[in-house]
């Protein structure tokens, strides 16, 4: 029976004896593009069941739309690609920067030579696991959470894309599992403590930047975007239109300040300011003049309200350092920068603020969101809450 070729229906392909003994099983899977002949693919079997068994699985696949082409993409080479093609045309410049950075350093040394379709979920968990272990670049223990998930993040996204693609069945690290984020524990400042951190900084230069972070809650990056002509000093008002982050350009292989739209369109939104804080940015504003006519031509005007004294962007690290000097002059507690934010959040939260109005105040795109993040108790709250009791428990005593 060697060389005995049983053709089956038509389109079903063929299964064939070879001298060694196995069965060699060909499927057609449609027509060549570019030449029209019919396109197949071979299998070997030790058995005519098992050859006639993936002819079967083949048909079914195909029928059902569920047949995938055999590739030989590796996961490097699937993974460049959607970097280039579906992410980096959607995302902001960082994005890109953080999710090409993740990919180059963690996931294509551990699994790029893998081919896309051999990709199996458990060398994915395993990889996984190695990382959390032992898994930081200079061989000081492992990622934390935080990175395991955003490693996951780029990972699951590019499989995601290939089965749409149908380049795979299925996304593989779909059913993984990564360990528990541990969210940072924010820190706002206290009533006194905001206090004194005011008080310290008014010896600073950009002491309206740090009243209107405390007023508004506005982000770093968008504090520091900001321009004249969105403050209304008549009607009392910001309006945020920008971000400012540096970005690295990973093409080019440097980072540069860039300007950009928030993320999301509640990220755009206009905020009332306090009269003191309107009273301080007009200070604020004579005194930047006063800079511009001293630098003279030498005086790069982006119409900023908060720039160096030659008017060019303040470098957010920067920015950051007088904020911790801020807070050491004060002799207050180390807080985040972003912590002022909190800070603001927290205030009126405790004062009884509509959380809907703090959602459109902090652009936030859900109220959940806003309170998930800064609805916390503190001592205080708690024993305001516990002495509400005494109206009730203790009113006929």
């Amino acid at each position: 029976m060697a060389g005995k070729t049983k053709r089956r229906g038509h389109g079903e392909g063929t299964i064939t004896k070879r001298p060694d003994g196995r069965w060699m099983a060909q499927a057609v899977i449609g027509h060549d593009p570019a030449t029209g002949k019919l396109k197949r693919i071979t299998r070997y079997f030790r058995t005519y069941t098992e050859a006639a068994d993936w002819l079967a699985e083949v048909r079914t696949e195909k029928r059902t739309g569920q047949f995938v082409e055999p590739s030989k993409v590796t996961v490097a080479g699937w993974l460049t690609r959607w970097l280039e093609v579906y992410v980096k045309p959607k995302v902001k410049p960082a994005s890109y920067a953080n999710y090409a950075d993740v990919a180059r350093k963690h996931i294509i040394p551990a699994l790029g030579s893998i081919p896309l379709q051999s990709l199996r979920t458990n060398t994915i968990q395993e990889f996984y696991n190695q990382k959390y272990e032992n898994g930081r670049l200079d061989g000081k223990g492992g990622l934390s959470p935080r990175i395991i998930h955003l490693i996951h993040q780029v990972l699951n996204g590019a499989l995601k894309q290939a089965v749409r693609e149908h380049l795979i069945h299925h996304n593989p690290a779909e059913y993984t599992t990564r360990p528990s984020l541990k969210y940072r524990e924010m820190s706002p400042l206290t009533a006194e403590e905001v206090a004194r951190y005011l008080e310290a900084a008014k010896q600073d230069r950009l002491y309206a930047a740090f009243l209107v972070e405390l007023t508004t809650g506005l982000r770093r990056g968008e504090l520091l975007a900001l321009t004249w002509d969105c403050v209304d000093m008549t009607n009392g008002t910001l309006t945020v239109k920008r971000t400012l982050a540096r970005v690295r350009l990973v093409d080019e292989g440097k980072s540069e300040l860039r300007f950009s739209e928030p993320k999301t369109e509640s990220g755009k939104r206009t905020i009332p300011l306090l009269p003191q804080v309107v009273q301080e940015l007009k200070r604020h504003k004579a005194r930047q003049n006063e800079e511009k006519l001293f630098f003279g031509q030498e005086y790069r005007d982006h119409n900023l309200v908060f720039a160096t004294p030659m008017g060019t962007p303040i470098e957010p690290r920067n920015f950051h350092r007088k904020h911790t000097e801020i807070l050491r002059k004060a002799g207050l507690r180390h807080v985040r920068l972003h912590d002022l934010r909190h800070t603001f959040a927290t205030i009126l939260l405790q004062e009884g603020e509509n959380p809907e109005n703090l959602r459109d105040l902090l652009g936030h795109s859900r109220t959940s969101t806003t309170l998930d993040l800064y609805c916390h108790s503190t001592m205080e709250g708690k024993k305001k809450a516990v002495e509400r009791l005494k109206t009730v428990l203790f009113l006929l005593q």
